[in-house]
């Protein structure tokens, strides 16, 4: 699993080290745009992340057929939050310039948003696949199937954007076009890998068909764990606009120390997948002494792995960042000059992302989710961001206050939410508990 959201990482991650190689301007826009893109996506991406609890709960228990009712539901919510975005990301620019983007970056961003939301039903589609594979403990099919999406995507990224192989020159267009396209494959890959291997599970009979038992368990679960997403995502969109507004090199350099934070940030995700599989078997079996072993276990991995990532970060920081700028560009040396100084600073808050990211996957794990989903918007949005504004542009730290305000914001949720597990939720798994 932590290899798989690696390797889906990596392919957002090579669009933006080709658009960086492409001009400043693109890299610029990518930030803005993917991160609008994003944001949007994990609040309809919860739907398929609710998967994960309900699925492996009815394994424990025996109830093949309600982890069926589930999934398809999780489609079908999946469907319908993906259309209502069509619209309204047709006016992606609008949006872009009301935030206060400069005009080059907004016209670009625009574009890509125009195209990228044509993929916004196969990214959550293909989520609800993984969601399901993984409470089945099926997961070494998604890291093969997303290695494969991984090397297409660089193709068709290196055709597309730089008008290579007899393809037209699109620019950031074109890594729209690839990942939509990369989207659109994963999906329909899962979909037939679920079908070969279980097709006991009759997952897509009667698909058309609602459920509105299953339809409303799965949104009584799933929205909050797509607004606590959202929250978090949120806190970084947040600072992207807001370091957009200091400068176009600054926005970049950000865009760069965030891409590489993100990368590393994919083992913890991972991680915590695996946390909330193991979580939610053992919330079904009411087994809290194994349910604390398995969270101690989490912590200890993620924190073990925080800091191998601070001593690379510290290391080396010029290595990473100069990965995405082409060495031409005459803005070259100042986005690198910030952008060393920007992923030195990421190794502050490695622990306590860490943390956050792990509580919140054993709370999902025996389905604590909305009041969670509260303390995550007070940690991020009460706290984080306005921290980062006052730092930046009140306190004239620029960047580096931008970053120092992630680091509260995610310290806070960090402490907030572990307490909520360790306090309250772990004794839910107690037999005769209720929540």
């Amino acid at each position: 699993m932590v290899g798989a959201n690696v390797a889906g990482f990596s392919i957002h991650m090579t669009d933006t080290i080709m658009l960086g190689w492409y001009s400043v301007t693109s890299l610029a826009a990518a930030t803005v745009a993917t991160g609008l893109w994003f944001i949007i996506f994990i609040i309809g991406a919860g739907f398929g992340r609710a998967v994960t609890p309900m699925v492996a709960e009815a394994v424990e228990m025996g109830d093949e057929t309600r982890a069926r009712r589930v999934t398809r539901m999780a489609l079908w919510l999946s469907a319908i939050y993906a259309a209502l975005l069509i619209v309204p990301f047709m006016y992606g620019e609008a949006v872009l310039l009301a935030m206060g983007q400069d005009a080059s970056v907004a016209t670009q961003g625009g574009l890509y948003l125009r195209i990228a939301v044509l993929g916004m039903f196969p990214a959550m589609g293909a989520q609800v696949m993984r969601s399901y594979l993984g409470a089945m403990e099926m997961t070494a099919v998604q890291l093969w199937i997303t290695l494969v999406a991984l090397a297409a995507n660089g193709l068709v990224n290196y055709a597309l954007i730089f008008g290579n192989l007899g393809a037209p020159e699109l620019g950031i267009e074109g890594a729209a076009i690839a990942s939509v396209v990369i989207q659109i494959l994963q999906m329909i890959a899962l979909m037939l890998y679920v079908q070969w291997k279980k097709p006991e599970a009759e997952l897509f009979r009667r698909i058309w068909k609602p459920d509105n038992e299953a339809m409303g368990q799965v949104f009584r679960l799933g929205l909050p764990i797509g607004l606590t997403s959202f929250a978090e995502g949120g806190l970084f969109v947040g600072s992207s606009v807001m370091m957009g507004w200091i400068g176009e090199i600054e926005l970049a350099a950000h865009g760069i120390a965030m891409q590489l934070t993100a990368f590393m940030f994919m083992f913890h995700v991972g991680m915590s997948e695996a946390a909330t599989i193991r979580a939610s078997r053992q919330f079904g079996a009411r087994d809290e002494a194994e349910l604390r072993r398995g969270a101690v276990a989490a912590y200890f991995v993620s924190l073990s792995f925080g800091v191998i990532v601070v001593i690379l970060y510290l290391a080396m920081p010029a290595v990473f960042v100069g990965l995405f700028i082409d060495p031409e560009d005459p803005a070259r040396d100042a986005v690198l000059a910030l952008g060393v100084v920007l992923v030195m600073l990421s190794a502050l808050f490695q622990f306590v992302d860490a943390a956050q990211i792990v509580a919140l996957s054993v709370l999902r794990g025996v389905q604590d989710t909305r009041v969670p989903m509260w303390l995550a918007i007070v940690s991020y949005w009460v706290v984080g961001i306005p921290a980062g504004y006052i730092m930046t542009f009140i306190f004239n730290w620029g960047p580096i206050g931008l970053w120092l305000g992630l680091t509260v914001g995610l310290g806070v949720a960090a402490a907030l939410l572990s307490q909520r597990f360790w306090g309250r939720s772990v004794h839910i798994a107690r037999a005769g508990a209720t929540r």
